[in-house]
């Protein structure tokens, strides 16, 4: 078999490490795979075949029919949400497909990206993951009193699962505890007769809690057919919710035998209470980009679209055509995806970025409590909760599918191609939205070849020996 050569290992590597960001990151396998073959086209190798799972990654590339193909693999060790890393790394991989880039320079480029310092530092992060439960607070008709202790609050629990997470601690049990935290707050509060809104602490923790979850992901990998990699996101997104419902149903159970059962007091859509909403919605949605390391100048922008989201929700459910929060969190997130792209890239960041810290604040925290508080206090033997509960998955996944399909709408629309099997060929939620050209691609293979013929002929000078012997 023939050895492998160094560029071809070092070009196999580049699009493995890309891959590797950009799935712990939340993205699509589709767009994963898209990006990868980007970067493996860009570098010289042609017809690579990429395998992607939930936490392993390969690529495939056979130089000539004669001879074996080499694979390499890499596993995703580490699942965690970096969208400044995610957006730097977008940018590089455009400017690679592009021709701006060769293969070293792009390596370089992925080396400061994941050696480099962060945007904000972990008390800057913490402190915004409570800033943010307390926007929720405010959104859901909470005060300032609701909004201080629900800022407090979580970010007592941000700290407990820092904790939680430096001794390899599973995400569940964190999800479990973080919840019971939150839950057991507002039970003191509550029996301290506290005038906080015990019922919006609540709802604001869960909504955070679930934050985290990339259900736009799964919910992607469903729909263009990584059904292994979305089976097995979704169960994940199912075992940390089950660990939230764990963590508020154990503190409710505690209220109970206290006989002090939490009222429930969620404010729904009202002109009344809009500006307060469109502020809380407005927080809850910069903060969580802070909380994903998204650069402070794309804050503005996503501020905007978090208000915009808000709007149409609040004007669907509002509008009197009997719609649920389930149909018009759909039409929120649609008109979210619509306006992704576009902003996005205006902004520097890829449309992943924007649907998911526009969606955060319509996640169904409210309803999940409502279900379980019927479940567990008003009337176990009821199905009024079980029925509040689905219609809380139902939410979330509208969610996902309404921006996916406002992607799919907004991308065909922006591009100039003329034939429809282009135009329909998407969305990308990240990552180029064409491969590399084929005069990109050949230029790139004439320099791989010529570096190989030199890696060639060093090795043999070195095996040459000495004159006179």
């Amino acid at each position: 078999m023939a050895e492998t050569s160094y560029e071809t290992y070092r070009a196999m590597d580049l699009a493995l490490r890309v891959g590797e960001i950009l799935l712990s990151s939340g993205a699509g396998a589709a767009d994963v795979k898209s990006t990868m073959l980007a970067v493996t086209s860009a570098c010289g190798l042609r017809n690579c075949a990429i395998d992607i799972s939930f936490t392993t990654l390969a690529v495939s590339y056979q130089a000539d029919p004669d001879t074996a193909p080499e694979t390499h693999m890499r596993i995703v060790q580490h699942r965690g949400i970096d969208f400044g890393a995610l957006s730097e790394l977008d940018v590089m991989v455009r400017r690679l497909a592009a021709g701006e880039l060769d293969r070293a320079e792009a390596s370089a480029v992925v080396n400061d990206i994941t050696s480099s310092k962060r945007p904000y530092s972990r008390r800057m992060v913490t402190l915004a993951t409570g800033v943010m439960a307390g926007g929720l607070s405010l959104l859901l008709g909470g005060d300032a009193l609701v909004f201080v202790i629900t800022v407090a609050t979580v970010i007592v629990v941000d700290l407990a699962n820092r904790v939680l997470s430096a001794r390899r601690i599973p995400a569940f049990y964190g999800q479990i505890f973080g919840a019971l935290i939150v839950t057991g707050t507002a039970v003191a509060l509550h029996l301290l007769d506290v005038p906080a809104g015990p019922s919006l602490i609540i709802a604001s923790g869960i909504i955070m809690l679930l934050a985290g979850i990339s259900i736009v992901g799964a919910v992607q990998d469903a729909l263009t057919g990584y059904y292994v990699t979305g089976a097995a996101r979704t169960f994940e997104a199912i075992l940390l919710t089950g660990g939230v419902i764990g963590g508020v149903s154990i503190g409710l159970g505690i209220a109970q035998n206290f006989g002090e059962p939490l009222p429930v007091k969620i404010v729904e859509g009202t002109l009344a209470n809009l500006p307060g909403q469109l502020l809380g919605a407005v927080i809850a949605t910069v903060a969580f980009a802070v909380t994903c390391q998204v650069s402070w100048r794309a804050l503005p922008g996503l501020g905007l679209v978090g208000l915009f989201a808000q709007l149409l929700f609040q004007a669907s459910i509002g509008a009197g055509w009997g719609l649920g929060p389930s149909i018009s969190s759909g039409i929120a997130s649609f008109g979210v995806g619509l306006v992704a792209f576009h902003l996005g890239r205006r902004i520097g960041i890829p449309p992943l970025v924007v649907v998911s810290a526009g969606v955060v604040s319509m996640l169904p925290g409210g309803a999940i409590y409502r279900g379980l508080f019927q479940l567990l206090v008003e009337d176990p033997a009821n199905m009024y909760g079980i029925i509040l509960l689905l219609g809380a998955i139902t939410t979330a996944v509208s969610l996902a599918a309404g921006a996916i399909l406002g992607e799919y709408v907004a991308q065909p629309l922006a591009r100039t191609a003329t034939k429809l099997e282009s135009r329909l060929a998407g969305p990308r939620l990240v990552g180029p939205l064409r491969q590399p050209s084929r005069n990109t691609t050949r230029k790139a293979a004439k320099r791989l070849r010529k570096m190989q013929e030199r890696e060639r002929a060093a090795n043999i000078d070195a095996d040459s020996p000495p004159e006179g012997r």
